[in-house]
């Protein structure tokens, strides 16, 4: 049911179907800043750990980057969960490793310091648009030893240069590939918007089904697709070319399984994994249907109510509780395509 054509299977042809299917928020106006998004303050505060901590030699250099770096170490390195010397004799072994220290020199140099604030502040300035209330965390960056690639809350971002390096990175997340691939200099960015909608994404606690959970995933997509406007629906997703072109192809058909299979409203927390959670592929839809097209259909589906509803807000959005209401009023029905890819 998701066989692409084989003519499809070339680089050009790939991209030709993808500007016609997929709002890659590439078009010049998507990319070009709202003026009134452009005067919203959203000051970065970045610093970059990386150069202090490879400057530890002993466990008691260690402990004082734990004292100097306070916030950071009981949030991110946890600190009050372990022994001090316990943490001191790891941050230590950890600094002067040389595979870690020539992964550092991997990471600074991808990811520069003007960059990164580059990259930050228009996702800082649209979240702040959309939520006035927005505090811009301090941003840390950090070598972690591929031990946590990302971690966000109110007060703190850290980022985790290490597993975004890339193919070319000495060292890479132990990681299966298909999840891998997302751990690219393109998808921090991306990661980071995902991980920022947790705050404002509202949902039901109970009676959870596959729908909620579809729907619960879509919101955050489409959070990160609007402080993100310039960022490929593939990066947003962590999908390649190939796996984009195909779910929008047979978008319809994928829809058909979740209605003709009853699983809308499944609460069995195996079956809504199959269809949400990390899996190379779903082969009870295809065996070339990608995993996580559960989150892929709610986006399609949140997509779908927002362009239904021009007046309701970002905000507004986040906050709605109720999966069923956002599919009723959505008026979500894919046709399925019998014609080819060309």
């Amino acid at each position: 049911m998701m066989h692409i054509p084989a003519r499809l299977r070339t680089l050009a042809a790939s991209v030709a179907v993808l500007s016609l299917v997929s709002a890659c928020g590439s078009s010049p106006e998507s990319c070009e800043m709202n003026p009134e998004i452009a005067k919203v303050a959203a000051p970065v505060q970045l610093e970059r750990l990386e150069q202090p901590f490879f400057q530890i030699k002993s466990p008691a250099d260690a402990n004082q980057f734990v004292q100097q770096h306070g916030l950071f170490a009981r949030q991110f390195l946890q600190s009050r969960q372990y022994p001090a010397p316990v943490l001191a004799s790891t941050l230590a072994r950890l600094a002067t490793n040389a595979g870690l220290q020539k992964l550092g020199r991997q990471a600074d140099s991808t990811f520069t310091t003007p960059r990164l604030e580059r990259e930050l502040k228009p996702m800082f300035q649209y979240i702040r648009y959309y939520f006035p209330d927005f505090r811009v965390p301090p941003v840390k960056t950090f070598v972690s030893g591929l031990s946590q690639d990302l971690f966000v809350n109110d007060s703190l971002m850290v980022l985790s240069t290490d597993y975004f390096v890339g193919p070319k990175a000495a060292y890479r997340p132990n990681v299966p590939g298909y999840i891998l691939r997302r751990y690219t200099p393109e998808h921090m960015l991306p990661t980071a918007a995902l991980a920022i909608s947790s705050k404002y994404n509202q949902k039901q606690l109970t009676n959870q089904t596959m729908l909620g959970e579809m729907v619960q995933f879509g919101k955050a997509l489409y959070f990160a697709e609007k402080v993100l406007p310039c960022t490929a629906d593939s990066l947003l997703m962590g999908y390649t070319d190939k796996e984009m072109a195909g779910v929008h192809f047979n978008e319809g058909k994928i829809w058909s399984h979740f209605i003709e299979k009853n699983l809308l409203y499944n609460t069995a927390p195996f079956t809504i994994q199959k269809y949400i959670g990390e899996r190379p592929n779903i082969p009870e839809i295809d065996k070339t249907c990608p995993g996580r097209v559960g989150a892929w259909m709610g986006w399609q589906i949140v997509r779908k109510y927002m362009a239904e509803h021009p007046n309701v807000t970002l905000k507004q959005l986040m906050a709605e509780k109720n999966a069923q209401r956002i599919l009723n009023e959505s008026r979500y029905r894919p046709k399925i395509n019998r014609g080819k890819i060309s």
